[in-house]
């Protein structure tokens, strides 16, 4: 049974359209009109074995705020959608990751309860033309769309750049783990018998 998602997001800030396949080969057509996030996407493609493809036209006039957290709404949404009823996963997921003189973990719950921890400082303001802030906008958005928990942990870190991407990289390697089938497993992985509650 493949596990893949389609989400329509039409708002006065923004119009999406994403397609999310879990179990894919790491392909990624993404253009949100964001180089910065574009870039990001592609990593988490590739570090979370995903396909996506993603279509985004944003009020870029007023700034990169809506888009890029409309397209993580939609990200967790085709997420938790995809996902179905969660028979047979792992649920959990975690990775620290090294990027040149950065290191981030992140951990992730599939748990079907939205909580989201974000312990990590950017040195500067801006990412090229990106609000470093947005990274975690981004992810906050994800979070409670997809219904986990996830955390995220700046151990240290000196380029704006490399935190970010560490951080997408960790996260995507995380969620790769949580999503991946468990075959010791029977339906879910809970005692209360659901993970969508």
């Amino acid at each position: 049974m493949s596990r893949n998602a389609r989400i329509e997001r039409k708002t006065l800030e923004t119009q999406i359209a994403l397609e999310l396949t879990l179990d894919g080969g790491g392909r990624a057509e993404v253009a949100s009109g964001v180089g910065f996030l574009d870039h990001m996407l592609t990593l988490l493609a590739k570090h979370g074995a995903l396909d996506l493809v993603l279509r985004a036209d944003g009020d870029l006039d007023v700034d990169q705020h809506h888009t890029v957290e409309d397209v993580g709404i939609c990200l967790g949404q085709a997420f938790e959608r995809a996902l179905g009823d969660k028979a047979g996963i792992r649920r959990y997921g975690h990775f620290t990751l090294p990027m040149e003189e950065t290191l981030v973990t992140a951990a992730v719950d599939l748990g079907g309860r939205p909580y989201f921890v974000f312990e990590a400082e950017f040195p500067t303001e801006k990412i090229g033309e990106f609000d470093s802030e947005l990274v975690f906008d981004f992810w906050q958005a994800f979070s409670a769309n997809a219904l986990c928990n996830l955390h995220v942990l700046l151990h240290y870190g000196r380029n704006s750049h490399h935190i970010a991407e560490g951080i997408f990289k960790a996260t995507a390697r995380a969620l790769r783990m949580a999503l991946e089938e468990d075959p010791r497993i029977q339906g879910v992985p809970s005692t209360k018998g659901t993970l969508n509650k």
